[in-house]
């Protein structure tokens, strides 16, 4: 029972990260229509930049987030929506999925060539001590990036259900002909938009990356999951991404500890899979209706 205890905060903490990656899922395609397969790259991107302003920068670990975070904003959120959006996503979904696959690549050749293919280690935010608590000894790291992230999914949800920015957002992602008509400035909402899931994006590589160390291709794993958990819990609903990151990181621990490590990767797969089969909509997703 106590190592049943312990896999499920590790693998609550595993599923946390996925499940901020996953958000940027949600809310793009819920403010612009955008499915963004650079995702996982974007989480790697601000992983080597964070690196640089701890090396050759010299900054500690928090004046490093900060200054990556103000990057992220201006790179991954208004730079991405202007520069690879706005020119692709009139032409469609399709050539705007291509545009992110394309830039997917282009980011991890990047990083690959100006720092090297070798695995760099990432400090890390909290303490590696181990904690007993009745009689399970759970590790300080997932306890901290548990309460890191599950503060930041709160958070936003308060965000988007309690303020009026937030329901502006909501107005938006619902219906823009009718956003429009009550006066809501669609463009900003969709802006602010961007700018959270790069925020998103920086905080779940300073959570992630003391584990998965920082590689350049520390994404595909990353994003593929991401991407899982978002369809699990719901596309169209940021709270399913919550769940659905969740579900695949409990779950991943509890298949490597009693079938085999082998399964582990499989399991976020397999989920997807069924979850599409019986519930295509998610399992807190709303079924969409389309007038053809």
């Amino acid at each position: 029972m106590i190592d049943f205890l312990q896999l499920i905060v590790s693998g609550t903490a595993t599923g946390a990260c996925y499940a901020l990656a996953a958000l940027g899922f949600t809310l793009l395609w819920q403010a612009s229509g955008t499915i963004n397969f650079a995702l996982g790259e974007m989480v790697m991107l601000p992983a080597f930049i964070m690196l640089f302003f701890i090396g050759p920068a010299g900054l500690p670990l928090p004046l490093a987030f900060a200054a990556t975070l103000l990057v992220s904003l201006l790179v991954l959120g208004l730079g991405f929506k202007r520069l690879v959006v706005d020119p692709m996503l009139k032409h469609g979904v399709i050539p705007l999925v291509i545009a992110t696959l394309g830039l997917s690549i282009a980011m991890k050749q990047g990083v690959r060539i100006a720092f090297s293919a070798q695995v760099f280690t990432f400090p890390a935010i909290f303490s590696q001590e181990l904690l007993s608590i009745g009689g399970a000894r759970l590790s300080v790291s997932d306890l901290g990036t548990v309460i890191v992230a599950g503060g930041l999914v709160v958070a936003l949800q308060t965000f988007l259900n309690r303020t009026l920015t937030g329901r502006a957002m909501q107005a938006v992602a619902q219906n823009r002909d009718a956003a429009t008509v009550l006066g809501i400035n669609v463009q900003r909402m969709v802006l602010y938009a961007f700018l959270i899931n790069a925020a998103l994006a920086a905080t779940t590589a300073l959570l992630v990356t003391p584990v998965y160390l920082a590689k350049f291709d520390m994404g595909d794993t990353l994003g593929l999951k991401a991407f899982y958990a978002a369809i699990i819990g719901g596309f169209n609903q940021s709270r399913g991404a919550l769940l659905g990151g969740v579900l695949v990181g409990v779950l991943e621990n509890l298949v490597g500890a009693y079938l085999s490590p082998g399964y582990k990767d499989g399991v976020a797969l397999v989920l997807f899979l069924a979850v599409i089969l019986f519930k295509p909509e998610g399992l807190l997703g709303k079924p969409e209706e389309r007038k053809v």
